[in-house]
């Protein structure tokens, strides 16, 4: 089934005709996909064969999305994950994106805008073999996501990390809260800007005030700044 050397796409959805027109469309568009119905053979494929993108419903039979979605992660598997939603409510947007989805999408959906989607996450891509990134004594391996400040490893959700790491990247950088959703969450998000404040708050209280320093810096009316590290003075 594969054809003209497309991304590879595993479609984890147990309404059978949404499934059906997902793939008829996909491989339409150039993709190979392939379909399993309910979340353990999800995860099994997902497991064993090669995919560069998921599209993972939530509501399954045998294990939910969510649970598909923590396990793989566990698993330390990067591949990027689009969960789908059947209504409001259902789903917890910050519950989803911290077992490691990648970014989602509430039913009905237009098609073009999930091909949209996929092909941004495909060019994010998983980023498997990335050097250890560190600005003083904050160390970040995206590789398995972990994050130390000196000898001391602090545990961040995915999403922490992911803004964690744009941050590093950028460092000594103002950079706006447009800037770190597009980079961070998702060219397509529309949510309200503010989850950049919150999300930059969780850091500040792990990476920061533990360790008495204050380098995430807010620059009024343009955005945020890793600066370096500066103690406080004693007084």
């Amino acid at each position: 089934m594969q054809g003209g050397g497309g991304m590879r796409v595993l479609i984890v959805e147990d309404e059978v005709a949404l499934a059906a027109a997902l793939q008829r469309g996909l491989l339409a568009e150039g993709f190979t996909a392939d379909v399993a119905y309910d979340g353990r053979e999800g995860l099994w494929r997902a497991s064993e064969f090669g995919y560069d993108v998921i599209i993972l419903d939530i509501m399954l039979p045998a294990l939910s999305g969510y649970d598909v979605c923590r396990r793989l992660r566990a698993a330390g598997s990067r591949t990027p994950v689009l969960m789908l939603t059947a209504k409001d409510g259902e789903f917890d947007e910050a519950d989803g994106l911290d077992l490691g989805a990648d970014d989602y999408m509430a039913k009905p959906f237009s098609f073009l805008v999930l091909v949209a989607r996929l092909r941004a996450l495909l060019r994010r891509g998983p980023v498997s073999t990335a050097p250890i990134l560190t600005t003083g004594t904050l160390r970040l391996d995206p590789a398995s996501r972990r994050c130390w400040r000196g000898d001391v490893e602090v545990r961040l959700t995915t999403r922490e990390f992911a803004l964690a790491e744009y941050l590093v990247r950028h460092k000594g950088e103002v950079v706006s809260k447009s800037d770190i959703v597009e980079h961070v969450w998702d060219v397509a998000f529309d949510g309200a800007l503010n989850v950049v404040e919150v999300y930059i708050g969780y850091l500040r209280r792990k990476l920061d005030q533990p360790f008495g320093l204050h380098t995430i810096e807010t620059v009024r009316g343009a955005g945020y700044r890793l600066g370096d590290e500066i103690l406080p003075r004693a007084h």
